[in-house]
């Protein structure tokens, strides 16, 4: 069975970006290299501040909207 995560970053700002993803080892290093573009390279979004676990994909986009709501 596959875990799902919802993770925060931050940047030296506090500028905050909120996502979901199946692995977040490799999401982290996509981020933190910088080479991805958007929103997270603009504002160079890379401190990991919090994740959570969820045991599905719908579970992990459900709780994202919850924070972000």
């Amino acid at each position: 069975m596959k875990t799902f995560y919802v993770y925060l970053l931050s940047n030296s700002h506090r500028t905050l970006y909120l996502g979901v993803t199946s692995n977040l080892m490799q999401r982290l290093a996509k981020h933190r290299s910088l080479r991805w573009g958007g929103f997270t390279s603009r504002y160079k979004i890379t401190k990991l501040v919090y994740f959570e676990t969820t045991p599905n994909a719908r579970a992990a986009i459900a709780r994202e909207k919850q924070i972000k709501g």
